[in-house]
């Protein structure tokens, strides 16, 4: 193969990089996971091709519902926000999670992202920008960011285009009352109203389903929310979207990996 047919195919696998965001996810692994094998599987897909719709403008509000260790949060607090500032490098993020430690560590895996070799290849127009690169806090040259906070943490000031929370609530809280009460309260009357345009910007919400009365079984009683269902075990024969015109059909019993 000569010089010029590599030059070629590396031109491509970058294009595809750019517009995949499933392909993008595979690339990212191993700069995350420490040199981690990519298991590929179709569950996958499908939260890319839901992520995916949200970049596009298809989808304002979506929930994934997912048992933990499904690569959810890679897929949508650490890939999913360096592809959307790849593109667009003046987009604000705002990432929540229930701790203040679980957010540091998705900000710092984020930020390992953007300073990758291949991530600054592939989009050679977003760079952190020194003004502001902290473990809570990347922006952009462009002012473009990523802000990671936790549900209860203080927002004063703060917008965005795409608010992102994964996992929400401590799985050992969701028996409280209280706590969920808590969630809920603070995503209505603080996180809500951080979005810079409630009409046009998006909300994506990321977690493993706790108790009938989670943030998820709050959000599921208001309309306009598109939902991706992908429990461990299937409870009924499913359809689940995985790319444009692409479906995988689930049985009944089936392990989701």
């Amino acid at each position: 193969m000569t010089a010029m047919d590599q030059n070629s195919q590396r031109a491509l696998f970058d294009a595809i990089l750019r517009t995949d965001f499933c392909a993008f996810v595979q690339k990212t692994f191993p700069v995350v996971s420490g040199g981690g094998v990519f298991s590929p599987n179709w569950h996958i897909e499908a939260i890319t091709y839901a992520l995916t719709r949200v970049l596009k403008g298809e989808i304002r509000r979506l929930i994934i519902t997912v048992p933990p260790r499904s690569l959810k949060s890679i897929c949508a607090s650490v890939a999913f926000p360096a592809f959307v500032l790849g593109r667009d490098p003046t987009r604000g993020i705002i990432c929540v999670s229930y701790s203040t430690e679980l957010a540091r560590m998705h900000a710092n895996d984020f930020r390992a992202l953007m300073r990758s070799q291949f991530y600054r290849q592939l989009f050679p127009g977003t760079r952190i920008s020194q003004a502001k690169d902290t473990e809570l806090e990347v922006q952009t040259t462009a002012r473009g960011y990523r802000y990671s906070t936790s549900v209860g943490g203080t927002l004063t000031g703060r917008g965005g285009n795409l608010l992102i929370l994964d996992d929400p609530m401590k799985p050992e809280e969701a028996q409280s009352e209280l706590a969920r009460a808590n969630a809920k309260q603070w995503y209505s009357n603080t996180l809500l109203s951080r979005l810079n345009d409630k009409s046009k910007d998006a909300i994506i919400v990321v977690m493993q389903r706790l108790h009938v009365d989670d943030l998820v079984g709050h959000l599921l009683e208001q309309e306009g929310w598109t939902v991706l269902k992908l429990p461990d075990i299937a409870e009924a024969e499913e359809v689940v979207p995985i790319g444009p015109g692409r479906e995988h059909h689930r049985n009944v019993g089936e392990l989701l990996h």
